[in-house]
């Protein structure tokens, strides 16, 4: 444990989330850890606080959100390093519906012109995942194609389905067999089970979920003995947060992905050893390379950002990451041999709260200090 990270995550918590784990890593060893607060602090958007509150501890399991494109980016790159994929090829070669002029690297880099959301939940409530995809890969182009940097997550939910076909089974079967697996993240995936659940921390407060059952789709009959359970009132625990993901099934380029702090931790450690086996050094270089998209607060890789404010701080413009919308970050800084992690639900009960930038900021600036 690390007091000053611990007092760093008890100045926000209850008041920027309910919950917050992080970790920091100096040259591949964990100089400082904490975990505060409870996983499931209210039942309801005015703030009732909930009968049961379990704290969290390092070994609570977080909705990653749009981390979660960097694992779809591990996928995609992979099936690049074998030969099924171009990054640089149409991926109308794939999606028959999309515009011919966009490139996988478009999408990675949020430079296809595509809109930056679609709630395809709303626009086909009574359709099926398989509907809903078909749906989001027909949306059609409607800026400049090659930038400026738009931020998208419908590109990104395109990019999981060119995984699909290109690597012949549904994305969480591809994440597992080749990111998960081979770094041996045991707790990291989509859709938690029973089992884990009482270490999941809760997101936000979905009436519109209440009563139902979750969706099911193609990809649950990969999940062997996976059982759908039933919704009771409270705030979203154990499915994935994104409204546009659970109505995809649960699975999505963009979003689904939980995992505990050490094994996002993991995750981006092989990302600052070049790789680290998950990925060839040459090809992990090109992911970090900054691909000139224009028009954002900060460069570009392939699924990943480089030297975004919201989530380096004081780390500098050479550090790269990604966040999260539910309170998630990873940062990794090679030039100092920091990795830095920090899982939180700012959701939890309602978005929208102050401060989660602030407290991303401190824990970096902790970091910092460590690597000095």
């Amino acid at each position: 444990m690390s007091d000053r990270l611990e007092a760093i995550l008890a100045d926000g918590v209850p008041r920027v989330c309910s919950a917050a784990v992080a970790l920091i890593a100096v040259d591949g060893s964990v100089a400082a850890s904490a975990a505060t607060g409870e996983l499931v602090r209210y039942a309801d958007a005015e703030g009732t606080l909930a009968a049961d509150r379990p704290p969290a501890g390092r070994d609570s399991v977080f909705d990653l959100a749009s981390i979660s494109k960097l694992f779809t980016t591990a996928v995609v790159l992979s099936l690049v390093e074998e030969g099924r994929l171009d990054l640089d090829e149409p991926v109308a070669a794939w999606l028959q519906d999309s515009d011919p002029r966009v490139t996988l690297r478009h999408l990675l880099t949020h430079t296809a012109g595509l809109q930056p959301t679609r709630r395809i939940d709303l626009e086909l409530p009574d359709a099926d995942p398989a509907t809903r995809m078909a749906a989001m890969i027909g949306t059609p182009v409607t800026g400049p194609i090659g930038g400026p940097y738009l931020y998208t997550d419908v590109g990104m939910v395109m990019v999981g389905r060119i995984a699909e076909l290109a690597g012949g089974a549904p994305l969480d079967a591809l994440v597992g067999d080749r990111v998960t697996g081979v770094l041996g993240l045991a707790d990291t995936g989509y859709r938690p089970g029973p089992a884990t659940l009482p270490r999941v921390a809760a997101t936000e407060w979905k009436p519109e979920r209440q009563g139902a059952t979750d969706a099911t789709s193609e990809h649950r009959e990969t999940v062997a003995g996976w059982t759908p359970e039933p919704q009771v009132p409270g705030c979203v625990r154990g499915e994935v947060h994104d409204e546009t993901a659970y109505g995809l099934g649960g699975v999505a380029g963009h979003a689904g992905v939980f995992a505990t702090a050490d094994d996002l931790l993991a995750f981006g450690e092989t990302l600052r050893l070049d790789g680290g086996g998950l990925l060839r050094p040459e090809t992990a270089a090109e992911m970090l390379r900054d691909q000139g998209a224009e028009g954002a607060a900060f460069r570009h890789g392939l699924g990943v950002r480089i030297g975004d404010p919201a989530i380096v701080g004081p780390l500098g413009a050479a550090a790269f990451g990604h966040s999260g919308f539910t309170g998630t970050s990873l940062v990794v800084d090679p030039a100092r041999g920091l990795t830095v992690v920090l899982l939180t639900n700012a959701v939890h009960p309602v978005r929208g709260r102050d401060g989660i930038r602030g407290l991303r900021h401190a824990v970096a600036a902790e970091a910092l200090r460590l690597a000095d």
